[in-house]
């Protein structure tokens, strides 16, 4: 179970919400369908080597678009570090045998 941590998230640790790396998903994607079509009517006015390259991007674009489409925020967030049970201070008996906190860590006042 993962406690919860006082130490701030990192802006650069945190993911981006669901609707943005959406929008962001579908923007690259219209991009790279846009490139297509460019390369496709630039593959029909021109000729020579250029008109193959052309067709290239045209046919291979498609598929470059969707893998990007599909690869959503791969980021991973670290949680709170680790529980360990053996790095808490040992517990001294205080009045009617509740526990307190030990001496090294009263608080000062």
């Amino acid at each position: 179970m993962n406690q919860p941590s006082d130490e701030p998230v990192s802006i650069t640790s945190a993911r981006v919400s669901h609707s943005q790396d959406l929008k962001r998903r579908q923007r690259r994607y219209l991009l790279s369908m846009m490139t297509r079509t460019i390369c496709f009517v630039l593959a029909i006015v021109t000729d020579g080597p250029v008109r193959w390259v052309l067709v290239a991007g045209a046919v291979f674009l498609p598929y470059i678009a969707v893998v990007l489409a599909n690869a959503g925020d791969t980021r991973t967030v670290s949680g709170p570090p680790a529980y360990h049970a053996d790095e808490l201070p040992a517990l001294e008996a205080g009045p009617k045998g509740q526990p307190s906190v030990p001496s090294s860590e009263q608080p000062r006042g």
